[in-house]
């Protein structure tokens, strides 16, 4: 049986600030578990299938199934029910907070913050499995238990015309559906397995176009994984890294989860890395193709997703003709197709040949240099599972016997969740200070603090100890970094990125909790340490008055044109 297991961490790779707390991993153990139990947890199982394209969300009915026992309820509050408006008092609504406040402690870690689902996107998944499955790990890192449950949760978010969106209520788009068409194949299941599943998500694929259609992650995925030829995907230049800060398209200035992620995709590109060409590789690229995979026009195929919306959207042609366009929320503007093409066809033949291929390679470590940066500075968390996944595998790409990849290895499963859904890469580590810091205010609000005392001591304990204490090392500056010491993040102090509103609400907590008695609710938070939450929170306000998330806006909003993911709109800079 699954096991929720909190702040723990006992791998000799893992590194800590605080001793893991707030870290929420799921561990399989088959000597746990009765009969009673095992048949209660397919009961569940069995009714989200049945029910799953009514309700596409999970309800963690796992987790409250084993907190439930860990935690119990020390009252019975009956529920209060009224028929009108006359019928509210006063008692009515605090034995209705109490109630609701008694089970909520229910469902609160050991470490004082209450864990849970943090899923929802479908992209996800599909490159932690393409990342395992080149270096050669899938079968190592995740069990088959891992792996059934993972099948699960694909199979369960198929929509019922056989594709997948990019999250679990979108409607079906071509990279939502090659992505898990590709996953559930590296995975281990077959053409036609899935009883009919994976042949209906294949014929959706090849009915709207193909995989050539596919949105540009999605090239570069394929692209790693030998599916996809890197010469049709736009250009990912590393050597943009090596332009001077003042120039406005500097990566530096960019919005940092977007920065992030194009850091290993340019490593990745410029390397032109791909992983071995296995059989299920070489039968993929028979698959996922309307045509033979050697006759691809992998020129065209650059912009092809683009050509299909923008010709949709002069209403000359039919649904039929050019079908994908759910995938394109952002289509390129005309100035870009003139950059990539500039790029493509002159800048590069350049770069490719000596001595520009010196500048290259140049740029390929510094690139490394701010992966490993990155790395070390989030104990191999990462700012997201995107760039997690990706920095994951440069280090493997760097050095397949390299420290940094054994250190990314059990962080994986900071970002793996299990529901009655089945398992899932969650968008973030969690959001453990960010659900504690809300909880924490709205009970304190409810006037109930001497009830639930305790409730609030654990979350209290939670908050201080999740706060980020230092700054990262070296000169912030050239690592386009900000400073960290006294904010909080948005799930734990491992994680360590300072976010403007999380920093703003776990102070919030924390002054609320500091009015209250040290005998209920534990001693207030270090006065110093306030004001460093409220430096991080001042620095973080931008000339205009307004406040960015996780720096200072750094360029203009123009540099929006230049956003090369169709999928999402208003990335490249951090907005005020």
């Amino acid at each position: 049986m699954w096991k929720l297991k909190i702040a723990e961490g006992s791998s000799p790779w893992l590194r800590s600030v605080n001793g893991h707390v707030g870290r929420q991993t799921w561990e399989f153990d088959p000597s746990l578990g009765s009969p009673e139990e095992l048949a209660e947890i397919e009961k569940l199982r069995e009714q989200f299938h049945v029910t799953r394209f009514e309700k596409k969300h999970s309800s963690d009915l796992l987790m409250r199934l084993q907190l439930s026992k860990e935690n119990p309820a020390t009252t019975d509050i009956p529920q209060v029910k009224v028929k009108d408006v006359e019928d509210i008092t006063e008692e009515k609504v605090t034995n209705t907070l109490r109630r609701a406040i008694s089970f909520h402690s229910t469902l609160q870690a050991k470490d004082g913050h209450w864990p849970g689902d943090y899923g929802g996107p479908m992209f996800l998944l599909p490159g932690l499995v393409i990342t395992l499955s080149i270096t050669g790990t899938l079968n190592a890192i995740l069990t088959e238990e891992h792996r059934r449950e993972i099948r699960r949760y694909l199979y369960n978010h198929q929509n019922r015309d056989g594709g997948w969106g990019l999250h679990i209520e979108g409607p079906s788009t071509m990279i939502g559906s090659v992505f898990t068409y590709v996953t559930l194949r590296l995975l281990g299941e077959g053409a036609n397995d899935g009883d009919g599943s994976m042949e209906k998500g294949r014929d959706w694929i090849l009915e709207h176009g193909g995989a050539t259609a596919i949105t540009s992650w999605g090239k570069m995925w394929l692209s790693v994984l030998g599916a996809f030829e890197w010469s049709g995907n736009n250009p990912l230049p590393p050597e943009i890294w090596l332009l001077p800060y003042i120039v406005p398209i500097h990566p530096g200035r960019m919005w940092c989860h977007c920065r992030m992620v194009y850091l290993p995709m340019s490593y990745l590109y410029g390397k032109r890395f791909v992983g071995p060409l296995t059989p299920t590789v070489l039968s993929l690229r028979k698959e996922l193709f309307t045509v033979p995979y050697h006759e691809i026009d992998w020129n065209r195929a650059r912009s092809e997703c683009a050509l299909a919306f923008n010709i949709q959207s002069l209403r000359s042609y039919s649904r039929r003709a050019f079908p994908v366009v759910e995938d394109l929320y952002y289509p390129h503007p005309f100035v870009q197709d003139i950059l990539w093409t500039t790029l493509h066809k002159v800048v590069e033949p350049v770069l490719l040949r000596w001595p520009g291929k010196k500048l290259t390679e140049k740029s390929l470590r510094t690139v490394m240099e701010h992966i490993h940066y990155e790395d070390e500075n989030t104990r191999y968390i990462c700012i997201g599972p995107v760039n997690k996944v990706l920095n994951m595998l440069c280090c493997w790409a760097e050095d397949q016997n390299s420290e940094a990849f054994k250190l990314h290895i059990p962080r994986i499963n900071d970002f793996l969740w299990l529901a009655e859904d089945g398992m899932k890469m969650q968008g973030y580590n969690g959001s453990q200070l960010w659900d504690a810091a809300f909880a924490i205010q709205a009970i304190i609000s409810t006037e109930l603090v001497e009830e639930f005392g305790p409730t609030l001591r654990k979350a209290h304990t939670y908050l201080k100890n999740s706060q980020v204490l230092d700054d990262c090392p070296g000169n912030l500056d050239y690592w386009y970094r900000h400073i960290s010491k006294g904010a909080w993040a948005f799930s734990t102090a491992d994680h360590g990125w300072p976010i403007s509103d999380c920093t703003a609400e776990g102070l919030k907590a924390a002054l609320s909790l500091s009015k209250l008695p040290a005998g209920t609710v534990g001693e207030p938070l270090d006065a110093k340490r306030l004001y460093d939450a409220v430096n991080v929170i001042f620095s973080l306000q931008n000339a205009n008055g307004g406040f960015a998330t996780y720096e200072l806006t750094r360029s203009y909003s123009w540099l929006e044109l230049i956003n090369p993911a169709e999928t999402f709109g208003d990335i490249v800079i951090d907005y005020p």
